[in-house]
């Protein structure tokens, strides 16, 4: 197994127990209690997690592009309505949408108003959201569930054959080097298989997400056209990231 396989698998473990041992990871990766401690070591560098003593826990759990299984997260809620909100400006009836799956997208399928719209998604909070709006056309690419999200190669396949007007992708951080990136591969196909089929493309996610990197890349800032976030922006981050070309939206109010 690889270095960044394994790192990803202790990724994984940590976002469904929000904490692991070393001699849990040794025993399910099959590697020595040494190689597991260096490889906590090389994550908490990059500010993945945080040590303790035996083992380790996450280092933030405020949004890991995959949400509990029971109840989606409401942590920065507030931020992330506005960002919800600025991102509706972006839709009319009658456009076909695809909205990736996380808290700030479910934030935008609470707030779409019960108009004729395609919107295609594979986040079962965003399906349920969605199922009693019987004006919008709602399309399930269908795959296999894990957590919140329906995901799979027939899954990706489906998407890659649709003409989507404008995507809206989540993200667990945003850099302007590392790009936008999430802890694990689960979602990383359907994610760019969006981004691919869509003529418009937003990231929607709170300030708190800026400046930031996660274990793995998806998408560069260049894919995108447009990042909506919220007014806690500062401007010194806006203006870095304005620097690059890249644009960024606020909800004020």
């Amino acid at each position: 197994m690889t270095t960044v396989k394994r790192h990803e698998k202790i990724m994984s473990l940590l976002l469904q127990e929000r904490s692991v041992t070393v001699s849990e990871l040794s025993e399910r990766l099959q590697v020595t209690g040494k190689t597991i401690r260096e490889d906590l070591e090389k994550l908490e560098e990059k500010g993945l997690l945080v040590r303790v003593r035996g083992g380790a826990v996450l280092a933030d759990e405020d949004d890991f592009g995959l949400l509990p299984v029971k109840t989606p997260n409401v942590k920065n809620v507030k931020e992330k309505t506005q960002a919800a909100k600025q991102a509706l400006t972006h839709i009319a009836e009658g456009d076909i949408i695809a909205l990736d799956g996380g808290s700030t997208t479910l934030e935008i399928a609470k707030l779409l108003p019960n108009q004729p719209l395609t919107v295609i998604a594979n986040d079962i909070f965003i399906i349920s959201e969605l199922a009693y709006k019987d004006r919008i056309r709602l399309v399930v690419p269908g795959g296999v569930r894990e957590r919140n999200l329906l995901i799979g190669q027939d899954a990706v396949q489906v998407v890659a054959q649709l003409n989507i007007a404008k995507a809206f992708i989540s993200a667990t951080a945003i850099h302007p080097e590392y790009g936008l990136t999430t802890y694990t591969s689960t979602a990383t196909e359907m994610k760019q298989a969006m981004i691919r089929q869509a003529t418009d493309v937003y990231c929607v996610a709170d300030h708190t997400k800026f400046g930031k990197y996660a274990l793995m890349t998806f998408a560069s800032v260049s894919e995108i056209g447009t990042f909506i976030t919220d007014s806690g922006l500062s401007e010194e981050i806006r203006k870095q990231y304005a620097a690059l070309g890249m644009t960024i939206e606020t909800q004020l109010t």
